[in-house]
């Protein structure tokens, strides 16, 4: 009996011991199998997220598949083309030649001082304005390589190309003035003046106190603090944050009228009935080389601010002018104060109750040349 009872027992371990080894082969395949499974997903998500931040080949004006070139151009350096379009009188007769620097999402159709000028005040005072369609945007190709410094020095090149001469005066509106100061930065030397209207200010300058760009900061909408800290610390995913539909992106690239003030919201209807012969034009290119690349220059590191700038004047020779809506829910105020006043030979002009549009009131844009040119 007790022989029976050991055999039994050593018949039951046996057991227990192949029910052991057939549980932990079951337990290790099932875990490889999920391993394997994560692993695939996990390479698939990759995958996926790297196609999605991925902007699309841009399409190229006058390419098979492109656009359709119809203004005139010019070839720079690098071989790019800039197209450009000019106002005005003819470029032989004017006393005073001036190169219009356009803002975010437009083109070289949006020269709202040259536009909005008298035809008597540009005769009279023999004005040329040349516009033109920035990187990416309209007809002009796009700038893979742009900087800071590059779209200056496209300026300074159309001006060489149209034969403007030794000197040339610039005019930018809104992120074209921000543009502005990489010109008085770069190529100094080549301008008799320039006016920045409401010049797009980058909230990173690291020589602007910290609370006051905080504070101006956070008066803007959450979805565009988001859209801009994108634009800044990753910009390799601004063309993803724009362009998905799980958040609100950007109010400027979405053309929302949350960012117009009360005056601006009046003055939109007019400009838009201008914008709507040519709106199909200004991103046809693709939007990351034009509003996307836009942010990320702009609200990029920049190896300057408007604060290291000298006096590109120091005899009177020319003069600098901003001008800044006190109403303006796109560009803060306060900050544009700050810069004119730790710049003394800034000429600062600030319009009470006015937005971001203010150039588009009846008789601005008179003023600001006037006054850019020292005439009356």
């Amino acid at each position: 009996m007790a022989t029976a009872g050991a055999n039994r027992r050593k018949i039951s371990a046996a057991s227990a011991r192949s029910h052991t080894r057939r549980t932990n082969k079951t337990t290790s395949s099932s875990s490889g199998i999920l391993r394997t499974t994560l692993a695939v997903l996990f390479i698939g998500f990759l995958a996926w997220a790297y196609q999605v931040t991925q902007p699309p080949p841009p399409k190229i004006c006058g390419s098979p598949d492109g656009p359709p070139i119809t203004a005139p151009r010019i070839q720079l350096r690098d071989g790019r083309h800039l197209a450009y379009k000019e106002h005005g009188v003819p470029k032989d007769e004017a006393k005073y030649k001036i190169i219009s620097v356009h803002g975010f999402t437009s083109c070289r159709h949006d020269a709202v001082v040259a536009d909005t000028l008298s035809p008597d005040v540009v005769k009279e005072l023999g004005v040329y304005f040349v516009s033109f369609d920035r990187p990416g945007y309209g007809e002009s190709d796009p700038d893979p390589k742009r900087t800071l410094k590059s779209i200056a020095l496209d300026i300074e090149e159309l001006a060489d190309k149209l034969e403007l001469g030794s000197k040339f005066y610039v005019v930018g509106v809104s992120m074209g003035g921000q543009i502005v100061w990489n010109c008085l930065k770069y190529i100094p030397h080549r301008l008799a003046g320039a006016a920045l209207l409401a010049p797009v200010v980058n909230y990173w300058w690291p020589d602007l106190p910290a609370n006051l760009t905080a504070d101006a900061f956070n008066e803007m909408k959450l979805q565009d603090q988001w859209a801009l800290r994108v634009a800044h610390y990753t910009p390799w995913l601004t063309y993803w944050w724009n362009t998905q539909r799980w958040f609100p992106i950007c109010s400027a690239v979405a053309r929302s009228p949350d960012i117009l003030s009360k005056q601006d919201k009046v003055l939109a209807i007019k400009f838009l009935e201008h914008k709507v012969n040519y709106a199909a034009q200004v991103r046809q290119q693709g939007e990351y080389e034009s509003v996307h690349r836009d942010l990320n220059i702009a609200f990029g590191s920049w190896e300057h601010t408007p604060l290291d700038l000298q006096n590109p004047f120091p005899n009177n020779e020319g003069s600098v002018h901003v001008w800044q809506g006190d109403d303006d829910l796109l560009v803060p105020v306060t900050v544009q104060r700050y810069i004119a006043q730790n710049l003394s030979w800034i000429h600062y002009h600030e319009l009470p109750g006015s937005g971001h549009l203010f150039p588009h009131i009846d008789g601005v844009s008179e003023t600001i040349i006037k006054t850019l040119l020292g005439v009356k």
